[in-house]
Parts: C-alpha cells; structure tokens; sequence
C-alpha cells in the first residue's frame, strides 16, 4: 500500500493538508486571543456603567459586577480628570501589558504564543478603546491562565477538524487519483504484460483509450512501438527461415557447381571454336556462382572463430587477391596497383584479412566490368603510431543511393545489380573482428574508396572480441 502510487500520494496530500493547517493555526489561535481580550474589555465596560446609576456601589455588588467580567480591576477614562473604576484584590503582580488598541498582526502573533508557552500563572493589563466612543481608554487586569485554557481548547479543536478535513480531501484524492491515474496505468502495465507474452500476436496490441491526454499519448507511443517490434519480429522470423533455406540450397548447389567446374576444365580442351569460344565464360559463371554460395554459407555461419593473430605480410596477401582477380577479370580492360611499403607486416590473421581485402577487390572489379569501360583497381598501405591502414580503390560508377543507404547491411541492396550485398557485410564484420574498422572514404562518378583499419593496441582487439 505505503510503496504503491495511490497510498503515497494518500500519505502526501494528508500531509500537505496538515501542513497547510499548521500555517493556519498560528493567525487564528492570535486572532481568538484578540477576540477574547476585546470581549473581556467591553464586559469591563459594562460593568463599569453601574457607577454612572450609582456612584456608590456595594462590595457585593461591584464583586459580582467583577466576577461576571472575569477580571480583577476595571479603569475607564472617560476625560481627562475623571475616572470611573472597579477593584478588587490582585492576587500577583502585574507580568504583562497588551495595549489592544492598534497592535499589529506580528505583536498579536508573538503574544499568542507567549501565552501558550508561559504555563505559569501571570495576571496581566490589558489597555483598550471603549466601545461606541464610551470613553477615552478602559484598562482592566486579569489573570492569563483561563485565555491559555480557552486558546489550548480552540486550538485542539482547530487541530482536529483539520486533521478530518485532511482525512476526507485525502480519500477524496485518492479515489480520484485511483480512477484517473491508477487504474489507466495499471491496465497499461497489463497490456504490456499480455504483449510480452506473445508480441508476435497482433491482437495482443494496445487500443488507446485513455481520457487523460499524457496518459492517452503514452498508450499510443506504446502502440507504436508494439506495431513496430511485431512488425520486425515477423520480418525477422521471416528471414531466419528465408536463411535457413538459403544456406541448405546454397550448400547443396555449391557441390553440384563444384562438380560442374571440373566438367568444364575438360570442355575447355575441346577443339570446337565454339565450345573454345564460349567455355571462358561459362567457367567464369559458374565460378561466379561458386563464389556466391560460399559467400553465403560464410555469412550463415555466426560461429566465425575469433581470428589467429600473427604477423602477415600485407603485400603478400594483396598479391595472392590481386593474382586470383586478373585470372577472374579475364580479357576485361581492368588494371591493379599496389602501393604498400617493402616488408611491411602487421598483426592480424591472414586468412581473415585475405578474405576482407578479397570481397572489397571483387566487388570493385565487378562494378568495373558492369560499366564495359576500362578501369583501375588499387590498394595502398601504411601505418601510424596507433594503427595499420590498408585503402581500397577503384575507378568505377560509385555505390548506387540504395547500397549507400544500406551499406553494411546484408540482402538490402549490392553494389551491382542482383548483388546481395554481403560481401561488404562479411569484410566489415572480419575487420570488426580485429577490432578494427572499415569505413567508406568517398563514393561518386570518379570512383569508391574504402578504408580499413587494425589498431596496433591490444585491448583494441580484446574490446571487439568482448
């Protein structure tokens, strides 16, 4: 209850209230203590009326004319030379003076709780102006310990009813609080609940329906974000089995493919012009094709060990690509350039590295040949103190908007046409595995360049790696 939304704000508003009650108490306990005092000056002065029937009084009398005003002694000053009075005894001496004729609310605040705090007995004066212009100044002394007692009864009084007024306004807030706020939170909580359970299930959705507007435009944020995410789990249930098929067809046609070059390395030794004529090509297709599947098996397979680092020479390995891309080209006006530093080795696994280099070349070649026009493909390298940097770049068209949009994100749109665009993602993710990082340098008519770099620090590598 205490920890719940409701009960705590059940718990503030009666403490606000209360508080709220206290600020009030203090100006009212001062003005009942005013009030009392003024209303004992005009019994005073009521009393004191019987010397002007009679100037002379009996004892009795003017005791009993005393007693009823409940003060000791009565001064009425009526002009300067007369004086008109009642006396009795006085208990104590005189402790105090209030003068009631003009006393600000701090004084009346002040002498209030003087009063309540003294608990010893004071008899006071008490200096004020006669009612209905019956005299210049009455003055009467009088003992304080019945306006403490009455001030103490009028404040517990005050302090109970504020401490009901706080009970009610807090049970009201709190069944308000429940309907408008609660209750709507809690049926959004439930929703979410039932969502997660299933969020694949569309119906499961949360309607908006709330009255209050923060809490309506929370319901349908959640809304949309449900739409979104069922949306997306669907498309990535979709794809996983899209991927599944993928790498068993991928898998199974990249055997038959495999057979299928042997068949056509016999074929290429044949003596008909036509079959010398075409066979390059049908090898290059089917090599192509190779190419793809095992490109898709290796982005299908999550498990890609962690790479073995050694020291590699960068200018080894750029031959190898290049060596196996000028076979691939064939007789396609395309030329290769190297500018990497003699011996120049860096920390890195060999075969990952070719792999990445590899689909960065081959997807360059590609963009060239689609074009029919001669083109360039060149990689340099070099180091700093913090990094090994390799650039790949090429003459070509540039990426299309969409690979641009999309880059580094498999099956969304390949640099050429009918691409699948893995082979950015498979170089991206086995340069991220060295903790490295590929980046596109700059795309447009005069080509595309893309840089990779391995940092030399080891915890770079660990970082990625965790």
């Amino acid at each position: 209850m205490l920890n719940s939304l409701s009960g705590r704000f059940l718990i503030l508003t009666t403490v606000f209230v209360m508080l709220a009650e206290v600020l009030i108490f203090v100006p009212s306990v001062a003005r009942f203590r005013e009030d009392y005092l003024l209303a004992r000056l005009e019994r005073a002065q009521i009393a004191s009326l019987a010397l002007e029937a009679d100037n002379m009084i009996s004892p009795e009398l003017e005791a009993e004319l005393l007693l009823n005003a409940e003060v000791y002694n009565v001064v009425l000053r009526r002009d300067e030379m007369r004086q008109l009075a009642l006396s009795s005894p006085i208990p104590a001496p005189i402790n105090a003076t209030y003068d009631m004729r003009d006393p600000t609310a701090m004084t009346l605040i002040v002498d209030a709780l003087t009063t309540l705090v003294d608990r010893d007995e004071r008899i006071a004066r008490v200096i004020g102006n006669p009612v209905r212009d019956g005299g210049l100044l009455i003055e009467v002394t009088m003992d304080e310990m019945p306006l403490r007692a009455a001030m103490i009864d009028y404040g517990l009084n005050v302090l109970a009813l504020s401490a009901v007024i706080s009970v009610i306004t807090a049970f009201l807030l709190f069944l308000a609080v429940q309907g408008l706020l609660v209750r709507p939170i809690k049926r959004v909580v439930g929703h979410m609940q039932s969502y997660a359970k299933s969020p694949e299930d569309a119906r499961r959705i949360i309607t908006p329906s709330a009255r209050v507007t923060e809490l309506r435009d929370a319901e349908m944020a959640l809304q949309s974000m449900q739409v979104e995410l069922t949306g997306a789990l669907k498309q990535k249930e979709r794809l996983a089995q899209l991927g599944g098929a993928v790498a068993k067809v991928s898998h199974d046609l990249r055997n038959i493919l495999t057979s299928a070059q042997l068949f056509t390395d016999r074929i290429e030794g044949s003596d008909d012009p036509l079959v010398k004529r075409m066979a390059p090509k049908l090898v290059g297709s089917i090599t192509r094709a190779v190419n793809l599947c095992e490109t898709t098996l290796a982005f299908g397979r999550v498990d890609e060990p962690a790479p073995a680092l050694t020291r590699v020479n960068l200018a080894r390995i750029v031959s190898d690509v290049f060596d196996s891309e000028r076979l691939a080209a064939g007789d396609d006006d395309i030329s290769f350039a190297e500018d990497i530093p003699v011996g120049m080795t860096l920390r890195a696994d060999g075969e990952q590295l070719y792999r990445a280099i590899f689909n960065l070349v081959r997807n360059a070649r590609q963009a060239i040949t689609a074009t029919g026009k001669a083109g360039e493909i060149s990689i340099k390298g070099f180091e700093d103190d913090n990094a090994w940097w390799i650039v790949v770049s090429d003459t070509g068209p540039g990426l299309p908007p969409k690979a641009k949009e999309f880059l580094f994100q498999p099956f969304q749109g390949g640099a050429r046409k009918g691409g699948s665009g893995l082979g950015l993602v498979i170089a991206a993710d086995l340069v991220r595995g060295h903790g490295g990082r590929l980046d596109l340098a700059s795309t447009g008519v005069d080509g595309t360049v893309f840089k990779i770099q391995l940092p030399k620090a080891d915890f770079a590598l660990a970082a990625a790696i965790d």
